[in-house]
């Protein structure tokens, strides 16, 4: 643990994918392994679970339903998470019905939604009947209906909110579908870290905002509108906010709002980090200034590869310059992009000031007698870099 001291006598260390940027994480579960993933790449994490999750063994629904299906035993029952399952067993364990339920499952047909699951079943010494090749519960529900499901009776292990038109289907073509709801969603306790979140969003604190489950994102989008801020908070994450989800199922309540996601090929959380190492970097465009490179993030700037941490009100005023680098901005321009400055043109100055100390290069910033201030664009520079864009 001790060896990342050293390196600060070697000057300045390489600068990370994620430095200089803040992200929203809005998990419950596995909201801490996400937010190590993220600051082990340099960004700042903003935690706002959007939901909690019931702890198993105080939930009443779930005992009712495993009550049920060892009383009255199934034909068909599908598993659909690894933890879900898991948690299942466990919780009926505790309320002393584990054996009788594993027997159940051993006497019916126990269908798996992927590997995961397999390995989950055989640890608990059951053999799966089927699972699909991908981790599909369209392929589950392909095979259910091919089978026929007319008056059978099918137990779904249901894992937060159920895949839309699943259950449908199913009853549609004659099953009696019994869900099993080992994890049940509720609002946070705590609506607090939320609403400084959305506020983040909006106030553009955060450069993107994960999302690992549909409730999660639905909650987030429902609080934004009891608040009367639903309009701002889209508009966010529509332009400069980038919404990134686990995969396309947790990303339907945003598309639903037309928000843009993005999700990584595979539906993991380190793929989902991954996605964010390329595109944070990839979104600002680095500019030849005086002689130096400088890339603008969230809330600092790299200087020919060194991360240097500006104030709030200096990375306005630097944004205000970089959106015509190399063009004259007004003090009272400047005064405008200025987040809670008053009507004093002095705020600008002082603000200027500290942007400069911050960047560590006085001359980046030139200063315009009577008229403001301009990046220092290289203007060589600017032509073999503007050229191929």
């Amino acid at each position: 643990m001790h060896h990342h001291q050293q390196q600060e006598h070697e000057g300045p260390a390489a600068v990370r994918a994620l430095d200089g940027f803040t992200v929203g994480v809005t998990a419950a579960r596995r909201a801490e392994e996400l937010g190590t993933l993220l600051e082990r790449r340099g960004a700042q994490v903003v935690h706002a679970p959007a939901l909690r999750i019931v702890p198993l063994p105080d939930d009443t629904e779930l005992l009712a339903a495993t009550q049920d299906l060892i009383a009255n035993a199934p034909d068909v029952v599908v598993a659909t998470t690894a933890i879900g399952f898991r948690g299942w067993v466990e919780a009926a364990e505790g309320w002393g019905l584990g054996e009788a339920l594993l027997e159940q499952l051993a006497a019916v047909e126990l269908l798996a939604r992927g590997p995961k699951v397999r390995g989950a079943i055989r640890a608990a010494g059951l053999n799966e009947k089927w699972s699909p090749a991908s981790e599909s519960m369209a392929e589950v529900l392909d095979r259910l209906l091919e089978e026929g499901v007319s008056g059978r009776r099918v137990a779904i292990q249901l894992h937060g909110e159920l895949l839309p038109g699943f259950v449908e289907a199913l009853r549609a073509d004659g099953a009696e579908v019994v869900g099993v709801p080992v994890y049940r969603w509720m609002p946070p306790e705590d609506i607090g870290p939320v609403d400084r979140l959305l506020d983040a969003v909006v106030g553009r604190g955060v450069d993107a905002v994960t999302f690992t489950s549909a409730p999660a994102a639905a909650s987030l989008l429902r609080r934004a509108e009891e608040r009367g801020i639903q309009e701002e908070v889209q508009t966010a994450l529509r332009q400069e906010v980038l919404a990134v989800c686990v995969g396309p199922v947790t990303a339907l309540p945003l598309q639903a709002q037309d928000i843009p996601t993005l999700q990584p090929e595979r539906f993991r959380l380190g793929p989902l980090v991954q996605l964010l190492c390329r595109e944070l970097p990839g979104r600002t465009q680095p500019l030849p200034v005086a002689g130096h490179r400088i890339e603008i993030r969230g809330h600092a700037v790299v200087v020919n590869g060194e991360l240097r941490p500006v104030p709030p009100a200096g990375m306005a005023l630097l944004r205000a310059l970089a959106r015509r680098p190399g063009w004259v901005v007004s003090r009272a321009d400047l005064l405008r992009a200025l987040p809670g400055a008053g009507r004093d043109e002095h705020a600008v100055e002082t603000a200027m000031a500290r942007l400069r100390v911050a960047l560590g290069a006085p001359k980046l910033i030139q200063t315009v007698v009577k008229r403001g201030y301009r990046l220092s664009l290289d203007p060589h520079a600017e032509t073999e870099k503007y050229d191929g864009v």
